[in-house]
């Protein structure tokens, strides 16, 4: 080519996904080889936030998203034959924000002068039971946290949980690491596949060592008893005897706290942990 010619035009150059920065390509980012990075960024995206916020623990609450305000209008057969079934699921839905606003109250989430907060709520940001614990703690005035997940039906965020603190996940790994790395007690309330497979997940840890001795606390001993069999694990030799201590039962919020308290979740020693709880 004649040192005289124009230089060609370099437009295929600039438009090729290579010539990308790496942070902007979507395509790269999204691709298999970076699934690796995708996984650093939820677990730091949320690390962030949390750490902005002060959270040095959590109280992990799970439940079923399908339990309704009942305030919200009559009941659906659904809810019909549940109540049938175990009567006491007319009131869970306001333990469950009652539970909220006692732990908020006196667990430390209220206290951010020092810079940390200790106990704060933490749900998978959904609705049902998981609104009413994040309700509760709204209503204290303390900050909750929603670890929502994207589904196929997509997910939407209750409007209780702290905006700040209102993440969503793609993997169900890093929610669940989240979940657990700053739990100081587990509550589960009345649920289904979701809070099963949650509520496991802890047990095995706690079960296997892989995490401190936390109290957990499973919320109306008459459903949990009929939905699962524990007795039978242990005489059957799944379990050893040994492991049905790992949780114990409560049948209201009150209990629920108490229960926390009795099996070593510690509070700081401040005026909100002391605080009343309104009626």
């Amino acid at each position: 080519m004649s040192r005289d010619a124009p230089f060609p035009a370099n437009r295929a150059q600039t438009s090729s996904p290579a010539y990308r920065l790496p942070a902007l390509d979507r395509d790269f980012l999204m691709g298999d080889s970076m699934r690796g990075a995708r996984l650093m960024l939820e677990y730091e995206k949320a690390e962030e936030g949390l750490r902005a916020w002060g959270v040095r623990s959590t109280l992990v609450t799970f439940g079923s998203a399908r339990v309704r305000d009942p305030a919200t209008g009559p009941i659906t057969e659904e809810e019909a034959a549940r109540l049938a079934q175990f009567p006491s699921a007319a009131r869970w839905y306001e333990e469950a924000r009652a539970f909220g606003r006692l732990a908020s109250l006196r667990g430390g989430a209220l206290d951010g002068r020092s810079g940390v907060r200790d106990n704060v709520i933490a749900t998978g940001g959904g609705g049902g039971l998981m609104a009413a614990v994040n309700r509760g703690a709204w209503e204290a005035g303390a900050p909750s946290i929603g670890f929502n997940i994207a589904l196929p039906h997509e997910q939407q965020p209750n409007p209780y949980t702290t905006p700040d603190l209102t993440f969503q996940f793609h993997y169900f790994a890093m929610r669940k690491l989240h979940f657990a790395m700053r739990a100081a007690g587990l509550v589960i309330f009345p649920g289904g596949f979701g809070t099963l497979d949650e509520m496991f997940e802890i047990l095995t840890l706690r079960q296997t060592g892989k995490s401190p001795p936390i109290p957990v606390v499973l919320m109306d001993k008459v459903y949990w008893s009929r939905i699962l069999d524990f007795a039978v694990l242990a005489k059957t030799g799944m379990v050893s005897s040994a492991d049905l201590e790992l949780f114990t039962f409560a049948n209201d919020a009150a209990g629920l706290w108490r229960a926390l308290l009795d099996h070593g979740l510690k509070v700081p020693a401040d005026p909100c942990a002391t605080a009343s709880v309104p009626a």
